[in-house]
């Protein structure tokens, strides 16, 4: 067991290659112990109270937007909205910004490659408004080229939505040349960080997107807690969608006005735990470093590439230019169901994701229908691989005398 992974209670109880990060992540002691002090020590609810363990929870709760923001350099801490998941953020975007600002004829553009939480909310505007769905799709090499972007994206283009990282084929997309682009169009970029943050630096300023979302479950938070960011201009001259308690001004029988930025899209009692424990995460990934966490997940991917690229009886859905992969390895048994390869592998204490990983449309462009999916993070080690690649070969042998070749 390496360092980092002494971090992980799960893997003291239990005797597993977990290699199913792109789903979640497990969690380290240190943030387990942050929502466990919040509950035995701090626990109230926020902004309402005049009792000092509610404005004990308050500062904490804020102190940790403003530590978010910092984290991805966000020019002011109310441009950090929390939500439950990137799903919701995403859905946020959809309702609040773009049922509101589209009409008919306007133009979406999305990938083809995207997780369906940045898909289905932008079918359903596009029905809504009159507006035209349309999808860059990815080459041989499981990338969006440079041509498709630009034939793509138009000048009749009003929002872009784009993956960071593929959940299905970790090709890292270059969104900071695609919001430059879509800018230039007189678009705004949402950009869906869920499978990149946890693996590399994200600088909002930097790559100048408009919205991005993500969920803390997958970068070593706990469940239920997600960020939207968003430009202060823009947020501002949006409508919540969701309407309760601390998101309004004044309430009258008829009327009402909402709170100022953040507020106003945080309706009801947040998950103020989860944000307890984001925090935690944050600390512990910056306590690595982003440039260690590369190092260690390249070692390990690297290794995994090599070792299945041996199996004559894998597919594997991997571009092969290494600088745009990320710690995601899609394949599958020629002629094996992926669920039954799945399970196998589960008998052998290695868990893998097996299914279309919401991502339909994207694997029907490439003409099949599942997949398994192999995804690492800091505490996978080369062990790890290893034990993948001898369950691989005990499915293989299992199934070799009904496979049709």
């Amino acid at each position: 067991m390496n360092e980092i992974k002494k971090d992980f209670p799960i893997f003291t109880n239990r005797k597993i290659a977990y290699l199913d990060s792109g789903a979640t992540t497990q969690k380290p002691v240190q943030v387990i112990n942050a929502v466990k002090d919040f509950y035995e020590k701090i626990n109230s609810n926020i902004h309402r109270g005049a009792y000092s363990l509610s404005m004990e929870a308050t500062q904490i709760y804020e102190e940790t937007r403003a530590k978010i923001a910092k984290f991805i350099n966000a020019r002011h801490s109310e441009e950090i909205i929390y939500s439950k998941n990137a799903t919701e953020s995403l859905n946020l975007i959809a309702y609040s910004y773009g049922l509101n600002n589209l009409k008919k004829d306007d133009e979406i553009a999305i990938s083809i490659m995207e997780h369906h939480s940045n898909l289905v909310p932008w079918q359903k505007v596009a029905s809504a408004t009159g507006s035209k769905l349309n999808y860059m799709y990815i080459n041989e090499e499981f990338e969006i080229s440079d041509e498709e972007i630009e034939s793509t994206i138009t000048d009749k283009t009003k929002i872009v939505a784009i993956t960071h990282v593929s959940n299905v084929l970790g090709t890292i997309n270059n969104v900071k040349k695609i919001i430059k682009y879509a800018h230039k169009k007189g678009a705004i970029v949402v950009v869906d960080a869920s499978q990149s943050i946890p693996h590399m630096k994200i600088d909002v300023q930097d790559l100048d997107c408009d919205f991005l979302a993500f969920s803390g479950h997958k970068m070593l938070a706990p469940l239920g807690i997600g960020i939207l960011y968003g430009k202060r201009e823009i947020l501002n001259k949006m409508e919540p969608f969701l309407m309760g308690g601390d998101m309004i001004e004044y309430v009258y029988e008829q009327e009402t006005t909402y709170a100022p930025l953040p507020n106003k899209f945080e309706a009801g009692t947040q998950n103020i735990e989860g944000v307890i424990g984001l925090g935690a995460a944050i600390d512990y990934i910056e306590n690595i470093g982003y440039d260690k966490i590369q190092e260690i997940e390249k070692e390990v991917v690297c290794y995994a590439i090599q070792q299945l690229s041996k199996l004559d009886f894998l597919t594997l859905y991997v571009t092969p230019n290494k600088e745009n992969h990320s710690a995601v390895i899609s394949f599958n048994i020629k002629g094996v169901h992926p669920h039954d390869v799945a399970s196998i592998l589960d008998s052998e204490g290695v868990c893998v994701r097996s299914g279309n990983h919401c991502a339909q449309p994207l694997l029907r462009s490439m003409g099949i229908d599942s997949t398994c999916r192999a995804s690492f993070y800091i505490y996978n080690t080369k062990e790890d691989v290893d034990r993948l690649v001898d369950a691989l070969k005990k499915a293989y042998n299992m199934f070799e005398k009904y496979i049709v070749k």
